[in-house]
């Protein structure tokens, strides 16, 4: 892809702006997307970021698995973990950078619409059903929205 400002260089920076509630993609090359104010920071690797972390902390010695013997500094050099168990030896790293880079240490995604109108019409239901002192309902009421919602 050609450059969308400068319609010579190729295109390495890709672009997606909403503006008014529509969306707007732009390709750019690297050139005029410094120009912009345009940076590839928000382009990362996690292998990156523990390499960064890893320097800070020269000091330290490295985080080594227990079963396969990966240690961290190749992890950050492959970006692959060699074994379940690496998930629970470099979890401080993991973990940090995660919720730096995601605000959160898991996933908090979206609710579907149906979903919440599912939740909201049994949970009027149960109101009800207490109301009504039908307890029995209500139970039963209350136990499909724990094993549905949790």
């Amino acid at each position: 892809m050609i450059c969308e400002k400068c319609q010579s260089a190729e295109a390495t920076v890709f672009l997606t702006q909403i503006v008014g509630g529509e969306m707007r993609k732009i390709d750019l090359c690297e050139k005029c997307a410094k120009e912009m104010g345009v940076s590839q920071a928000a382009g990362f690797s996690l292998t990156e970021l523990l390499m960064q972390e890893r320097d800070s902390d020269a000091d330290d010695p490295a985080r080594q698995c227990s079963v396969c013997g990966l240690d961290e500094r190749d992890f950050c050099k492959t970006g692959l973990l060699g074994c379940p168990h690496c998930y629970e030896a470099f979890a401080p790293a993991i973990s940090e950078i995660l919720h730096d880079t995601q605000r959160a240490s898991r996933h908090v995604g979206k609710i579907p619409r149906r979903q919440v109108v599912c939740r909201q019409a049994l949970e009027q239901d149960l109101a009800d059903a207490v109301r009504e002192e039908n307890y029995e309902l209500a139970a039963r009421l209350r136990n499909q929205l724990k094993n549905l919602f949790g």
